[in-house]
C-alpha cells in the first residue's frame, strides 16, 4: 500500500474514532503529513499481544539464510510489554520456530540507568548486538558516534513505500545512513478533567469530537476553570527533563513556533512565536511554572485531581492509571491548542538498531531478527501490539474493539516533525528545563530563551 493510501485510511479512521469512547502515557516520550493508518496502541500488559502458536508463524523474506547460526544479544528499553520477559520470550519462541539456530539472549533496561548500562558496555567492548529504542539514542547518539551498523539493506524500496515519511527521516542520519529500523510510533497529547471542565462551563471552548481547540479558547477555558475555583488548572513542570515533550509541544503550538529548523541542524526556540507563548503562559491565572515537579509528578497530580489538565499524556498514561484505580473522573484527551486549532504533536518512534561489534555473522543474524519482528505478516502485529503503540505502516486495525485505543488513534494524523534527532539533544533537554525555571522565577522571557538557544546550538555544533 502506497503512502497516499495511508492518508485515506487515517482520515477514515478519524471519522470512525469520533464515534468511539474516551480514552493515555508517555515512554521515557512527531504539519500533519499523511499519517500511517492509525491502528491504536500503547503501553500495557493488557494490550500485549497473546503469543500466537509458533507453528503458525511464516518466516519473513530475508536475505539471510534460515539455517544461519549465531548467538546474539537484545537489550530492550521498557517499550510497552517489550519490557516484560514473558511477552518477549513468547515472541522469541515465534522467531526460533523460523530460525532455530539463532539464539537470542535478552537484557531488560529501564530509563533510569539503561543508558549508563549501555555506555559501560560500549566502553568495555561488550555492547549488545541489538537495541530496541528510539532515534534519539540509536541515530542521534550512538549512530552519530559511528557505533551502529548501517541498516540500509533492510530499507528496501517496498519498505520505503510503506513507512511514514517523517519516520523514515528520523531513522537516518543527516548524511542519509539508516541506523534504525522502526516498529511502532505514537503521538503525545494533553488531557483535561472533563468533569471539572463541564462543571465550570468550559467545555464550550473545545471540540470534544476532534479533541482540538484554539489558543483563544484555551485561554477562555483555563480562565473559566480558574474562576470556578480550581486554582491549579495546569502546571509548566520543570524540575527535570521528564515529560518535556509536553512543555515543548505546548509552547510551540500556541502561536506556531518551532523547536528546531527543518533540517534538524539548529535550535530555533527563540522565535517571536515561542517568546509570545511563554509570556502568555506566565500571565495566565491557573497556569503555574513549577520547578518542584517533572512530567511524571504532573501525571500523578492530574490523576488525583490536583490539576485539571495534564500536558504529559498519551493513551498509555490513561490505560495504566485507569487499571491501577488512580482515576475517578472522565479523562478527555486533547491536542495542544493552536491559533488555527490544528496541532503539531510531538511523537515517539521506537525500533531496532544494531551495534557494530565486528562480527558479520552476528550482524546478519540481528538483521534477520529485525526483519522477522517488524516485517513478518503475522509477527509484526504481535510485535507492535506488545509495544502498545501504533504501527509505522498499515497493518490493518490491530486494535479493533478497543475503545480507548480508538479514541487516541485520531491524534496520529496530527503528528508533527520528529526533531529529536538534532545534535546536542541531551544538553538541549537540560537547557530547556533550566530555561523554564528561569522564566518561572522572573527572568525576562527573551533573555532566558536566548540563553537556551545559545547553549543548545553550541552543543549541536560540537558534535
Amino acid at each position: 500500500m502506497k503512502k497516499r493510501k495511508f492518508m485515506a485510511l487515517a482520515l477514515s479512521c478519524v471519522m470512525v474514532c469520533s464515534l468511539a469512547a474516551c480514552g493515555g502515557k508517555d515512554t521515557g516520550a512527531s504539519q500533519p503529513e499523511p499519517a500511517p493508518a492509525p491502528a491504536p496502541a500503547e503501553k500495557t500488559d493488557d494490550n500485549a499481544a497473546s503469543n500466537a502458536d509458533a507453528d503458525s508463524q511464516t518466516p519473513a523474506d530475508t536475505s539471510a539464510d534460515a539455517s544461519q547460526a549465531a548467538d546474539i544479544t537484545l537489550w530492550t528499553y521498557p517499550v510497552g510489554s517489550w519490557g516484560d520477559a514473558a511477552t518477549v520470550s513468547g515472541m522469541i519462541s515465534n522467531f526460533n520456530a523460523a530460525y532455530p539456530d539463532i539464539h537470542v539472549t535478552v537484557e531488560y533496561l529501564d530509563y533510569t540507568n539503561g543508558d549508563d548500562q549501555i555506555n559501560t558496555a560500549i566502553e568495555g567492548n561488550q555492547a549488545p548486538d541489538l537495541v530496541l529504542e528510539g532515534p534519539e539514542r540509536l541515530v542521534a547518539n550512538w549512530g552519530a558516534k559511528g557505533l551502529m551498523v548501517d541498516l540500509g539493506d533492510l530499507w528496501t524500496d517496498e519498505a520505503k513505500s510503506l513507512i511514514y515519511d517523517s519516520v523514515q527521516n528520523a531513522c537516518k542520519s543527516n548524511d542519509g545512513v539508516f541506523y534504525e529500523y522502526p516498529l511502532c510510533m505514537t503521538a503525545h497529547t494533553m488531557a483535561i478533567n472533563r468533569d471539572i471542565f463541564e462543571a465550570a462551563g468550559a467545555l464550550q471552548y473545545l471540540d470534544e469530537t476532534t479533541g482540538t481547540w484554539t489558543t483563544e479558547n484555551f485561554q477562555k477555558a483555563v480562565q473559566a476553570v480558574y474562576d470556578y475555583g480550581q486554582k491549579n488548572v495546569g502546571a509548566v513542570y520543570c524540575s527535570g527533563q521528564g515529560g518535556d515533550q509536553g512543555t515543548r509541544a505546548l509552547i510551540n503550538n500556541l502561536y506556531g513556533g518551532t523547536f528546531t529548523n527543518a533540517e534538524h541542524t539548529q535550535y530555533t526556540a527563540n522565535s517571536e512565536e515561542n517568546i509570545k507563548a511563554l509570556e502568555l503562559l506566565k500571565s495566565m491565572d491557573g497556569i503555574n511554572f513549577d520547578a518542584s515537579i517533572a512530567g511524571g509528578d504532573e501525571v500523578n497530580m492530574f490523576c488525583n485531581g490536583t490539576f485539571a489538565m495534564a500536558f504529559c499524556w498519551n493513551a498509555t498514561q490513561e490505560k495504566n492509571n485507569t487499571d491501577q484505580g488512580n482515576i475517578n473522573f472522565d479523562v478527555l484527551p486533547m491536542a495542544f491548542p493552536s491559533e488555527t486549532g490544528e496541532a503539531q504533536l510531538c511523537g515517539g518512534i521506537w525500533g531496532f538498531g544494531i551495534f557494530d561489534n565486528g562480527d558479520p555473522a552476528k550482524i546478519a543474524a540481528a538483521k534477520t531478527f529485525i526483519d522477522f519482528m517488524a516485517n513478518d505478516e503475522k509477527q509484526a502485529v504481535e510485535s507492535v501490539k506488545a509495544s502498545n503503540f501504533w504501527p509505522v505502516k498499515d497493518l490493518g486495525d490491530i486494535y479493533e474493539g478497543d475503545a480507548l485505543m480508538s479514541e487516541y488513534a485520531k491524534f496520529i494524523p496530527y503528528m508533527g516533525d520528529y526533531y529529536q534527532v538534532v545534535g546536542g539533544w541531551a544538553e538541549a533537554r537540560t537547557a530547556w528545563w533550566n530555561m523554564l525555571q528561569q522564566v518561572g522565577s522572573g527572568t525576562d522571557v527573551k533573555t532566558a530563551v536566548e540563553e537556551f538557544v545559545t547553549t543548545a546550538n553550541a552543543a549541536a555544533s560540537a558534535q
